[in-house]
């Protein structure tokens, strides 16, 4: 018989060992009558499979040395689908190893470490969490993937890619009531490639808003990659003050980690690798008592607001949510080789008037092999103390053990030598693909079509993401529009002719691309009906991110109605590039390219990048490119638009500009004839537009209309 001391000793035991019980689940039912009965150093682990529209709140009381844990049964085995996400409130919870694919949240975040606003999750951790293109159906409409509240939190080694909707891919949400001194942890995550949202609203990360931005949130950013972070010209939008940006790295991604609102933060260790690619930035200071030491920044292409490092100038007496003045920055011991530009005294103008004072720039090494300079002043830096820096072109680099660029023989400035960066298999998760490459133009199977009735619909309706259709020599009437969800290339083999009797001849869809090559394309028996054109993108189909290339075709006849377009780009879509290349257009109404949907003025646009190389465009109603990106936001980079070696005959008119340009932020027009055309027209919208012209000739052709000094292009420009 025991004791009494034996069996109060064998209960406590026993009731240690129930309290530390693992159950696996696997039906949302079976998971809430686990977690009624949780306690600390309880798990529960999802079985896995799909688990579609499943809305996790997981709830509970930890401990400290007992979290109360959520997992999958395998790393990865458990994708949630559909409409789910997840929901934290408690302490001491511990969720890892799951993925959010396919689907979307039905709420504003796919991960929230609060249940409301009453009920937030403090001292809790998610880990191995993988978020996959679980965006919105509509890319307007805003969400953000992972919602920090509370404070003395961690999110760690996840893997986040492929946001394409408006909305911070993660937030640190801060207010009154929850305390405003975070303490969040954030480390070792892999935020993977995020395309260009052609808007506000694309930060892959921001810390604190502008209204709450004078207090300390003190969370920790470390150790993170950065890669393709393409969203927006702030990658990290800091707004919160007393925060650590330590190890982080910034690799291929356009914009910039920037310190928009908040005092007192430190950015140090950072290392940004641009490889050249365009608008790859580095750091931009503004506010008070900021520190920039020991960065290392290689390959930065970004100019403005996104240089290597950009210094701006603040509005005096600022509003919470402006530009306040730099004061008291020490920017000490960074490496910045191969740069484009370091812009000290950014944004100068009107409003923006208070020059950076009290600060520093010191130790800082800047080597530019090719010798250009890229150290761009702006108004008065007198509040400047520059000392020791090493300014040269003429500094022996090598590579060190870390991948680094260092000087052979010491600088007495820039980054130490012992600055490594962390390799990005230490990031995200090891289970889950970093380099998975959507398939683009051209990487298909070419399918061979013949001109007989309905073949080419049938073909484009099975056509895989990629492949190519080979039409046959022949006219192909076609009686239906063809809807493209995915990269499509039709290319013709010989004399190819496509008339098509509905409004449209091609739908892209969103996930489509399209390319057109070696054909005709004839709009004579076309319908006359409101918006026709050859290719549509529909307005509110989301379509984001694609391609539109012609090349060797020739399109006439597009004539049934006053507006009948070639390509038409419809409000809320946006391409990366729509490039026509010795492209032949006669007898149309409308415009050849229609990119100027957005007049709602909020800084969004149509269309990155038109290219046009070459070509003859005769006899056409509306402007070869009617472009337009109106307000006044400069959350962006484009539009671009270039043309070269363009034979344009008649296009435009006296009240209808040849080629419209409202608020396009770089123009290049080299080598282009104009003949009987209306005037080009260029209208300044926001930031610094450029405007680069040579070896245009105007025959019988207005002048350039433009209320900026055009600029000479040059081969290199």
């Amino acid at each position: 018989m025991l004791s009494r001391l034996a069996l109060a000793t064998a209960l406590l035991w026993a009731g240690a060992v129930s309290a530390q019980t693992s159950t696996l689940v696997a039906t949302p039912a079976e998971y809430q009558q686990a977690l009624s009965g949780v306690r600390p150093g309880d798990t529960i682990v999802l079985k896995d499979g799909v688990w579609r529209d499943f809305q996790i709140l997981f709830e509970g009381e930890g401990r400290a040395s007992q979290p109360i844990t959520l997992t999958a049964e395998t790393p990865g085995g458990v994708v949630l689908s559909g409409q789910s996400n997840l929901r934290l409130a408690g302490r001491q919870l511990l969720v890892s190893n799951l993925v959010f694919r396919d689907g979307w949240s039905p709420t504003g975040e796919v991960v929230s470490f609060r249940r409301s606003k009453e009920h937030r999750a403090v001292d809790s951790r998610v880990t191995g969490l993988v978020i996959d293109g679980y965006n919105k159906p509509d890319r307007a409409t805003s969400d953000n993937w992972v919602a920090l509240y509370g404070r003395d939190n961690r999110f760690d080694h996840n893997h986040l890619t492929g946001k394409t909707n408006v909305g911070t891919t993660l937030v640190v949400v801060r207010d009154e009531q929850q305390g405003l001194d975070n303490r969040h942890r954030i480390d070792h995550n892999y935020f993977g490639p995020r395309p260009n949202l052609g808007s506000n609203g694309g930060e892959t990360m921001r810390v604190g808003t502008s209204a709450d931005s004078l207090s300390a949130s003190h969370t920790v950013v470390e150790n993170n990659w950065f890669e393709g972070a393409d969203g927006e010209v702030e990658i990290v939008s800091n707004k919160s003050g007393g925060n650590t940006y330590r190890g982080n790295v910034f690799y291929r991604s356009r914009g910039s980690m920037v310190l928009r609102h908040g005092d007192g933060n430190l950015v140090e260790n950072n290392v940004f690798l641009g490889g050249g690619k365009p608008h790859t930035g580095g750091i931009r200071v503004i506010n008070r008592n900021q520190t920039v030491r020991n960065n290392y920044m290689e390959g930065i292409t970004g100019d403005g607001f996104t240089a290597a490092l950009s210094v701006m100038h603040g509005v005096p007496d600022s509003p919470i949510n402006r530009y306040h003045q730099v004061v008291g920055a020490v920017i000490e011991n960074n490496t910045i080789i191969d740069a484009r530009s370091l812009f000290l005294g950014a944004g100068m103008d009107a409003e923006r008037s208070a020059p950076p004072i009290d600060s520093r720039f010191s130790h800082n090494l800047i080597v530019n092999p090719d010798g250009r300079e890229p150290m761009r002043r702006l108004g008065d830096l007198s509040g400047v103390a520059f000392t020791d820096n090493v300014q040269s072109r003429d500094v022996a680099l090598v590579r060190g053990a870390s991948g680094l660029l260092v000087p052979e023989t010491p600088q007495g400035a820039g980054a130490s030598p012992d600055l490594v960066m962390i390799p990005r298999a230490e990031t995200g998760v090891a289970w889950y693909p970093k380099d998975v490459q959507a398939v683009r133009l051209d990487q298909g199977v070419e399918i061979a079509v013949d001109p007989t009735e309905g073949a080419l619909a049938a073909a484009v309706a099975v056509a895989r993401p990629g492949d190519v259709l080979v039409l046959a020599p022949g006219r192909y009437a076609v009686d239906r529009t063809l809807t493209v969800g995915a990269p499509l290339t039709v290319r013709g083999s010989g004399q190819v002719e496509i008339a098509f009797s509905r409004p449209s001849l091609f739908e892209v869809a969103k996930g489509g691309s399209l390319k057109l090559a070696g054909l005709t394309v004839s709009g004579a028996d076309a319908p006359d009906e409101t918006g026709n054109a050859v290719i549509r993108v529909a307005p509110g189909s989301s379509a984001a991110n694609f391609d539109l290339v012609l090349e060797d075709v020739e399109v006439r006849d597009l004539t049934v109605n006053r507006g009948f377009n070639l390509i038409a780009l419809g409000k809320g879509v946006m391409a990366d590039r729509v490039l026509l290349r010795d492209v032949r257009v006669e007898n149309i109404t409308g415009s050849v390219i229609s990119a100027a949907a957005e007049t709602d003025d909020r800084g969004t646009y149509n269309a990155e990048l038109v290219q046009i190389e070459g070509g003859a465009f005769r006899r056409i109603g509306g402007s070869l490119v009617d472009f337009y990106r109106g307000g006044t936001d400069e959350s962006t980079f484009g539009p671009r638009l270039m043309i070269k070696g363009a034979s344009l005959d008649r296009v435009g008119s006296a009240d209808q500009p040849s080629i419209l340009m409202r608020g396009v932020q770089h123009a290049e027009l080299v080598d282009n004839i104009l003949t009987d055309s209306g005037a080009v027209a260029f209208s300044h919208r926001v930031g610094e537009p450029v405007l680069a012209v040579a070896g245009n000739r105007l025959i019988r052709t207005p002048e350039m209309q433009t209320d900026i000094a055009p600029i000479a292009a040059t081969e290199d420009f």
